[in-house]
């Protein structure tokens, strides 16, 4: 009888559980090798307000392959060795790039060195699980495997970027909310002209941290409680209107209160500490949306089931 790997016995089940303690000694070994990058990666993500997510990612991983352990199945265990071997190499030349440059005109600042090195230990890492568990069991733990991801600072010109994008945008947003509250507001690029005050829309505004984590919850919601791929995206998809409509908000209600408040308020606890409270805000439309989508999913698959004979 095949049932999910912790739960076999016999042959089959001791073959799956030395497989799984291989993995785990050569993970152990893996880790040993970049002691040093995860160490800093985890230091750094502890002093830094963007970055303070990463330790709970692997915890979040270990947590969903654990919930799908009964879905693992020992016929699955087929080593992939051009997989493993691509994820080796993919880790290798990255290490290899690294030290190239390194030694030559490149002088990457902690994050963009963090960025590379953990990319390359969790290629390294991809390697090992398709030589030790096989392409079809790592199929069916993807997407905790896939979340690993996020572990990888962002580079520090996508985070550049990106504050960038969020900035204009919220920028527009908070002038549009000033148009439907019929405030008086020009703006110039990022910086909006209210009745005797101006605010500008600094990187510390665009909200870049409470966008990642709602990306981040979106995939999670996404992968526990909904069926189809198309309701997944429009969850996710979703996150990036709703963090600049939250972010043109939080912008619009800090000029209103210095407008009718007083100048003072910019100083205030709602500016300097009021993020959870919009974050907070905006999860409420998106828990309508995962709420109306898994109601879609669920009548989907009723419709889809075969009707009994009369």
């Amino acid at each position: 009888m095949n049932t999910g790997i912790p739960c076999e016995d016999g042959p089959s089940g001791a073959m799956a559980s030395r497989q799984l303690q291989r993995l785990a000694l050569a993970a152990c070994l893996l880790a040993v090798c970049f002691a040093r990058p995860l160490w800093q990666l985890m230091t750094f993500s502890c002093h830094s307000e963007f970055f303070s997510y990463i330790p709970l990612v692997p915890v979040i991983s270990v947590y969903l392959i654990w919930c799908d352990r009964r879905t693992l199945k020992v016929e699955d265990l087929r080593p992939c060795w051009p997989g493993a071997a691509l994820g080796l190499l993919a880790g290798g030349a990255m290490i290899a790039a690294y030290w190239i440059g390194r030694h030559g005109w490149w002088k990457p600042v902690r994050q963009d060195y963090l960025t590379l090195m953990t990319l390359a230990w969790l290629c390294c890492f991809w390697g090992l699980c398709l030589a030790m568990l096989g392409a079809r069991l790592s199929a069916r733990v993807a997407f905790p495997l896939a979340f690993l991801i996020f572990m990888v600072p962002m580079p520090v010109l996508w985070q550049d970027d990106i504050d960038t994008f969020f900035q204009y945008t919220s920028a527009a947003a908070a002038e549009g909310f000033c148009d439907v509250a019929q405030e008086p507001v020009l703006r110039e690029g990022l910086s909006l002209h209210l009745s005797g005050f101006s605010l500008r829309v600094a990187p510390e505004c665009s909200g870049i941290h409470s966008t990642l984590v709602l990306l981040m919850t979106s995939l999670l919601a996404g992968h526990l409680f909904l069926q189809r791929f198309w309701t997944r995206a429009v969850l996710v998809l979703f996150v990036i209107p709703l963090a600049i409509l939250r972010n043109g908000f939080r912008v619009f209600v800090i000029g209103w209160l210095c407008v009718h408040k007083g100048p003072q308020m910019i100083d205030s606890p709602i500016h300097h500490h009021g993020g959870p409270i919009f974050f907070a805000l905006s999860l409420v439309p998106f828990f309508l949306l995962l709420f109306f989508l898994r109601k879609r999913d669920i009548q989907a698959s009723e419709a889809s089931k075969p009707q009994p004979e009369s």
